[in-house]
């Protein structure tokens, strides 16, 4: 034991108690505006099916139509990895872990659409639309066979189709509660919002529609879709995205990108409309920006290459369509859209290298931290959590075993979830 150091102060504890009240409103305001992740699961991807195609065996059919396209394009390990550039170590657990994806869950999260992949139909038609997606989300549920996310897109709040978007979700949600009630994976989107009053308006929806059927208050969340200028960069110069999210009252759940329609309004020609594009790039940083911390999450757009055709064709589209999803990954946007079963294969071959050629390493990371012990690298609170955050998400799209994450790090899911989201006083006194 060496000598007890003597602890010599200067300032009166009351000063440090009136520092404390004067930061409280900061504090609370941190509090409500930062909450951080919810610590849920985030599907990779979000399917969009137009409310007339929707049936009972979509999600089914979406998988088989997929395992068919491997089966015809790439029918073993090796030919896939061919195709892609898979690591040899990589190919077989890869192509394993795809197709009894495709077998289990071929779709996460589920998107009805009354928008753009619906069009303009007469309103009897539209009422049937809606009340038929209603009951056959309801009776999927109930058996066991719907996607893990499923919702609708309704029209957004512009004049012209407000009063038919507002009707829309109300026949889909009227009917869900009429079947038994809401299901906890139900997702609304609302898009093409230019105004933060959009969203606002879509609240106040929301909170009649919880009262005229006795539901929680704040129940039905929503994500906001972001395909406009005017949802990025406001008339004044600031970020309407931030303002998007503050006027959700905390029901916001995602911000998604719309490629096409944010690259047309910018007036980027068809040819060059991509979710890799300079100007989706830079609407997504600001979207990433706007929403960290705020517990809403990101989603990537989709690309409008089909993988169809001859097999050369389709490995061209595949060949794409896995490198957009790896660059989103690296980027941090974990989920995108997929507009075909053919895109299937290649999302999920995408995700799952990129969570199996990082997770020793990652792994190692942690334990090191975990049971303080050294290592090549010197890693923080904020490290752990996003290697921790980086374990969950693969194991829960399948890329990943609890087994084989457990004997690596010697931790539990709980384990993983306690370093995935502490609490703010955690990391900062821990950073100390």
């Amino acid at each position: 034991m060496g000598q007890q150091e003597k602890v010599a102060t200067s300032l009166a504890g009351a000063v440090g108690e009136e520092i404390s009240a004067s930061l409280a409103p900061v504090d609370a305001e941190l509090e409500r505006r930062y909450p951080g992740d919810p610590g849920t699961r985030q599907p990779v991807h979000t399917v969009y099916v137009p409310g007339d195609a929707y049936a009972a065996d979509t999600v089914r059919s979406w998988g088989d139509r997929a395992l068919d396209a491997l089966d015809e394009h790439a029918p073993d390990a090796a030919s896939l990895a061919a195709v892609l550039g898979l690591a040899d170590d990589l190919a077989e657990p890869v192509y394993a872990r795809v197709r009894a994806k495709l077998e289990r869950e071929p779709i996460e999260d589920l998107r009805i659409d009354f928008e753009d992949g619906y069009g303009g139909r007469t309103d009897a038609e539209e009422d049937e639309a809606a009340a038929r997606a209603a009951r056959l989300t309801a009776e999927a549920y109930e058996r066991g066979t719907a996607a893990p996310y499923t919702g609708i897109r309704m029209k957004c709040m512009e004049a012209p189709v407000r009063a038919r978007g507002i009707r829309t979700l109300d026949v889909f949600l009227s009917g869900l509660v009429e079947a038994g009630g809401l299901p906890d994976g139900l997702v609304l989107t609302l898009p093409k919002v230019t105004y933060p009053e959009q969203v606002t308006a879509m609240v106040r929806l929301l909170e009649a529609f919880e009262k005229a059927r006795g539901l929680a208050a704040g129940r039905i969340g929503f994500e906001i879709q972001i395909e406009t200028s005017q949802s990025i960069l406001a008339a004044d110069g600031t970020a309407t995205v931030a303002r998007l999210i503050q006027a959700a009252e905390g029901r916001a759940t995602g911000l998604h990108y719309g490629t096409f329609d944010y690259s047309a309004c910018l007036g980027v020609s068809a040819a060059h409309q991509a979710s890799d594009h300079p100007a989706a790039d830079h609407a997504k940083a600001v979207m990433q920006v706007a929403a960290a911390g705020t517990g809403v999450r990101v989603s990537d757009g989709s690309t409008n290459v089909l993988p169809v055709g001859p097999t050369p064709k389709v490995h061209d589209a595949w060949r794409l369509h896995y490198g957009l999803t790896r660059r989103a990954l690296a980027r941090a946007y974990y989920q995108g859209w997929d507009m075909h079963p053919g895109h299937l294969p290649t999302r999920y071959a995408a995700v799952f290298a990129f969570y199996r050629e990082g997770f020793e390493q990652a792994a190692a990371r942690l334990a090191r931290y975990a049971n303080r012990t050294g290592g090549d690298v010197m890693d923080e609170p904020a490290t752990a959590k996003a290697l921790s955050g980086y374990l969950l998400r693969g194991l829960d799209c399948g890329a990943l075993d609890i087994g084989e994450v457990a004997r690596l790090t010697g931790l539990t899911r709980a384990d993983l979830e306690s370093f995935s989201a502490p609490r703010r006083g955690d990391l900062t006194a821990s950073a100390q």
